[in-house]
């Protein structure tokens, strides 16, 4: 009868001991998902920052045109007109030795092959230590020293040269213009005062034949202006139009 009472006593601690522990491990259970929720939100709070994109190069400043005087200054040397006649002609980059080669056959009025090495070596030195130093410095070609390649640049092909090239037995054609106005002139001035034989033909008549004078003249010029631009025909304006032709 002492025994089952003291059995009754133990039961009960043992139900509370069982109960406290499943307490404490549901406690446990809730602080590990409250810690694990926390974890949670804190990384979906985190953001990770986007790499900044790169600022684009800014476009170069284009070059300002060179003035008349600038062009003349450079162009004035007749070897500096027959290089940029090569560049403006072919447009593919040119190495020293085959351009000091062109344009010593074009000085000396020979072939490729008919360039001695003396020749060819005056030309390269004066190339080389003095035109294309001035005129890589304007902009007009860019000039390789290290290599020895010389090529076009966008002033290459802007610049638009016009020799005119005249024998000293031939009128210029602004010469031509103003002999073509005076006698213009003086025509219809005779045919105001009505000369004879000038009165045969109508007053329409001799404006029509004026007219097509000076408009023959105009295509003539336009013609000759083309073939003595730098650039144009297989020699330089100088060479193909000389005092001889």
């Amino acid at each position: 009868m002492a025994q089952k009472q003291r059995n009754d006593s133990i039961e009960p601690q043992s139900t509370t001991g069982t109960n406290g522990a499943n307490t404490a491990s549901d406690a446990n259970a809730v602080n590990v998902t409250e810690t694990a929720g926390e974890t949670d939100a804190s990384e979906e709070t985190t953001a990770v920052p986007e790499p900044e994109p790169e600022p684009e190069p800014e476009p170069e400043p284009e070059p300002e045109p060179l003035s008349k005087g600038e062009v003349f200054e450079v162009l004035r040397n007749q070897r500096r007109r027959y290089v940029l006649h090569f560049l403006k002609q072919d447009g593919r980059p040119v190495e020293l030795g085959d351009l000091a080669q062109q344009l010593a056959a074009w000085e000396y009025e020979t072939t490729l092959e008919g360039v001695t090495p003396a020749q060819r070596k005056r030309v390269y030195t004066t190339l080389q230590q003095t035109h294309l130093p001035k005129m890589d410095e304007v902009g007009i070609l860019s000039f390789d020293s290290d290599r020895g390649v010389i090529r076009a640049t966008d002033r290459t092909r802007d610049i638009s040269v016009y020799l005119e090239i005249v024998p000293g037995r031939e009128f210029a054609w602004r010469e031509l213009y103003l002999s073509l106005g005076a006698i213009s002139s003086a025509l219809v001035a005779a045919l105001w005062l009505e000369i004879y034989p000038l009165t045969m033909l109508s007053n329409l008549s001799w404006m029509g034949l004026i007219s097509v004078i000076v408009t023959l003249t105009a295509v003539v010029h336009i013609y000759h202006e083309r073939h003595m631009r730098l650039g144009h025909g297989d020699q330089p304006p100088e060479l193909s139009y000389g005092p001889g032709d």
